[in-house]
Order: C-alpha cells, then structure tokens, then sequence
C-alpha cells in the first residue's frame, strides 16, 4: 500500500518536519547561521520577482526536460547532495529512488548516510559530492570508490565556513563513537519523539551516524564525529588542488558555492562542466545575499562556457521558472527534501519533486510558455528595484 504523504505543499512539509523530529536534529535540519539573515534572504529574494500572467496562447503540453552533466533528466530540478540523511530510515538510498521514479539525478554527499553503491544502484543518474577532508591519496581513494560504484559526475563544494554560532541555538556535537555512555546522553532526544524512533525500531535499526563515503586509509567507516574533527584539521583546497581532482575524475564535474565572477572564470579555467552559485543554503557567511541576486551577472560571464545551476531558497515551482528565467540551467533542491523525507520518508521526497515539477508546469501555463527554453528575463517582473546585485569581484 502506497505511503499516505500529509502535505500539499512545502510550507506544510517544513510545519510537520519540525513536529516529528527531535529539537537536535530539526537544528541540524534547519541549520543557517548566526541571525539566520542570509537563511531568510534565500527565501526573500525568490518573493521580489513576480510575473505577468497571459490569458491568450496558453500552452497544451510542456517541455521541461534538459541535460545537467551529460545526464538527460526531465525537469530541471536535481536533489542537492545533502549529508546525513539519516533522520529517516529510508535516508539517502530512499531519496536516491526517489529521484529516478521523478526522472531526475540525486547527489550523494560525502557525509551521507548511504554508501555511493548502494544510491547508483537505485539512481544511474548519481552525482557524488565531494568535500576536501584528509590527504590527497585520501580523497583520490573515496573519488575511485565513487566511479567504481557507478556515479556518473563529481561534484566538489567548497563553501563551508566553519561558523558554529546560531543566535537560535546549535544542535550537539555528533558523537565519535556509539558507546553507551554516548547513546545514555542521546536517549532523551529520541525518546523525545518516540513515533521517529519507532520508526527506526521497526527496520531493526538505529540512526549510528557513520559516514561510509568518508572511510578512512584502513577502509573503516568513521563516525560523523571522527570524520568532521578531520574535516576542520584539513586545510582548504587550493585552486591547484581542485585542477587535481578534476583531471583525477575525468568525467562530468562541477564545483559547488561559487559567489562571485571572478571564481566562477576560475572555474572555467579549470575545466569544470557546471557550477553552482550557493552560500551553501545561509551555511556560509549569514550577510552574504541570495545567488538568485546576482545569477544574470554570472550567467552574462561564463554561461556561455559552462552550465550555470543555482540552489538555496527553492520551495515552489515559480521559484524553479524564476531561476531559469535569470539563466540558469537547472536548480539543485536540499533543505526542502529534507522536509518530504522528514515527513513520509521515500514518498515524502517524491511528493517534493512532484510538487516542483507541477509548479513548474502550472507557472509556464501561465506565463505562456511550452519549454524551458523559452524562458526569459522579460518573464519577470522585479518587484524590487534594487533586486539585482552584481558580485563585486
């Protein structure tokens, strides 16, 4: 019997994450950083384009499908890699299948919860995210673990600041072992909302937090907590470092966070396929406005050399046609899938996806226009005359 999904829209699938999920896990969730100013500005910049509607030449069929990295997806949405998907059972591989019933690519972060073969298995579209954590024989170990298992494109994000302060608090640190001092200190969290931790009981399991894309030199699986202490020792990648790993992987690959022109042509020197202009969902530096702002400026640099993606701050399919609009490629989708897998676990991811997608279909009906490809700057009206913000550098 199919999965009942108890929301319509993402503002209520964000309502009831936050019922069923224990306070450290919605924080973990939620996330943002310090007054949350750029968390609320993702959401703000989409709310300062509007369009205007046509009510002659409406179309009867749509075109939504396009190519990200070589792949052939039938909308113009991705799942973001997002780590630690855990706060469902069904986790990584779950919203992996999900994605393939949508007829779109998955991203598997390194922090994941599920291991990159056991997401290609489900999804042949897979995209696996890399973050820079340990030495390079490290990483070139966990880069040919993820292209035996099938992945079809890399993707490297380099725009997590470190910043742990949160003016509405910060969930505990996430353990280095499972001991059971450790699990007597977590148990009030889980208990605190036993239908969650059911939820886990019933598949004979437990959320341990091990990061399998992560193992370490032995090939053991280290714990989130283990793995994050090596991740804040690891100095950044440099531009050499990153011209490294694209020529180790060879294939489809996109640098992720990118927030200015100036590293955006680094980019394109570098060869990359794609990138993504993120502030890594408000995770980066909270002040830091929307990517949305300034996507034309980008595009008009280097969209013509590499496919310009944009995330952060999507929950409607209006906010896909915007963004398409400004240039973008496609979009990449992470905090609101969170939210469907929250809630209805593998469903709940797909209900997202279809959601998008109809929103998407129900704009374009509007707006008249059948493809994507038509769509333009002269679809929106800017409802905020200071909306645009070209990058400084």
């Amino acid at each position: 019997m199919a999965t009942r999904v108890p929301f319509k829209n993402l503002a209520e699938a964000e309502r009831l994450a936050k019922r069923k999920l224990p306070k450290a896990v919605w924080l973990a969730v939620k996330a943002g950083n310090e007054q949350g100013w750029t968390l609320d500005e993702n959401l703000r910049a989409f709310s300062e384009l509007g369009f205007s509607p046509t009510v002659f030449d409406r179309p009867t069929s749509f075109d939504l499908r396009t190519t990200v990295l070589g792949m052939d997806i039938d909308f113009p949405v991705l799942v973001s890699p997002v780590g630690a998907q855990a706060i469902h059972p069904d986790g990584e591989v779950g919203v992996a299948r999900a994605a393939a019933r949508a007829g779109t690519a998955t991203g598997l972060s390194s922090w994941a919860s599920d291991s990159a073969e056991d997401v290609a298995a489900v999804n042949p579209n897979t995209m696996f995210q890399l973050y820079w954590v340990g030495k390079r024989d490290q990483i070139e170990a966990r880069v040919e673990a993820a292209r035996r298992a099938g992945a079809k494109a890399l993707i490297v994000t380099l725009d997590w600041s470190h910043t742990p302060r949160r003016d509405w608090g910060v969930p505990p640190a996430p353990p280095s072992s499972l001991d059971l001092r450790t699990m007597v200190r977590l148990a009030p969290e889980a208990l605190s909302r036993p239908a969650w931790f059911g939820s886990y009981l019933r598949r004979g399991r437990i959320p341990e937090l091990k990061v399998p894309n992560l193992f370490d030199r032995m090939g053991n699986v280290p714990y989130f907590g283990t793995a994050w202490a090596e991740f804040e020792a690891t100095p950044p990648p440099t531009w050499d470092d990153v011209k490294w790993l694209r020529e180790l992987w060879g294939g489809p690959f996109m640098v992720k966070g990118i927030n200015t022109i100036r590293d955006a042509k680094l980019c394109v020197d570098l060869g990359a396929d794609a990138i993504s202009l993120s502030n890594h969902g408000g995770n980066n530096i909270d002040g830091s406005p929307s990517p949305l702002r300034y996507l034309p400026s980008v595009v008009e640099a280097v969209g013509d050399q590499v496919d310009v993606l944009v995330d952060g701050g999507i929950r409607r399919g209006s906010d896909v046609v915007k963004a398409l609009a400004l240039g973008a490629k496609a979009v990449l989708v992470g905090r609101a899938m969170l939210y469907g897998l929250a809630c209805a676990g593998e469903a709940g991811a797909y209900a997202v996806l279809d959601i998008l997608r109809s929103g998407i279909r129900e704009t374009m009906y509007g707006i008249g226009r059948s493809s994507i490809r038509d769509l333009e700057r002269a679809d929106l009206m800017v409802l905020n005359s200071d909306f645009f913000v070209p990058p400084t550098r």
